[in-house]
């Protein structure tokens, strides 16, 4: 399967944000662009997990017969929801 095209974008950083990239670009001896580029995949892909937990999570509720599990897992997910 051939490398897909690169498509251009163009993205305001926050100063501190850009600060980041640029010490971590330094750091790694990689362009600023290579290193976005990787934040950026590495959070595509945690956000995909994140995702995958959630919807494993929910199934592992709607199937759970026991009120403790009920309970717990119901828990469980809202803590996933809504944080601590």
């Amino acid at each position: 399967m051939p490398a897909s095209k690169p498509v251009r974008r163009s993205v305001s950083l926050p100063s501190q944000v850009a600060k980041q990239v640029d010490s971590m670009a330094r750091r790694r001896r990689l362009s600023e662009n290579r290193v976005l580029v990787e934040l950026i995949e590495e959070g595509i892909e945690a956000q995909k997990k994140k995702e995958k937990t959630f919807f494993d999570l929910t199934e592992r509720f709607r199937a759970a017969q026991e009120p403790e599990e009920v309970k717990r897992l119901g828990d469980n997910l809202g803590r996933f929801v809504f944080g601590e």
